[in-house]
């Protein structure tokens, strides 16, 4: 399997599980982000192949290098940039909830205080 298939599959699925969540979050922010990521990524990935750090294999590859690293080692930061603030979201939801106790929450449901 080719780098470049993988990473179409794991960027679908992906897309698939977080898109109800990503409905609705603002999109800019996101976008902002996962440019950055690749620019942070052209930069950092093509120095690291040029000083030896790494070397792919090319018959894993498709031969696509943007400024020196190869086409498919863009999907990593997609992926990072639109799965971080679905956590966030979906994590940040769920912590305030958990930390109380079953007492605590019958008290905040009524408005009562202990």
């Amino acid at each position: 399997m080719t780098n470049a298939l993988l990473n179409v599959i794991v960027l679908g699925v992906l897309g698939l599980v977080c898109a109800p969540v990503l409905r609705r979050l603002r999109g800019w922010p996101i976008v902002w982000t996962v440019a950055h990521l690749v620019v942070l990524t052209l930069v950092f990935d093509t120095l690291m192949i040029d000083v030896g750090l790494y070397a792919y294999d090319p018959a894993k590859i498709l031969g696509v290098y943007v400024w020196g690293a190869p086409l498919e080692d863009f999907a990593y930061p997609v992926a990072a940039g639109l799965a971080m603030p679905v956590l966030w979201t979906v994590l940040g939801r769920r912590g305030p909830a958990t930390q109380r106790g079953p007492a605590e929450e019958r008290e905040a449901a009524d408005g009562t205080d202990a």
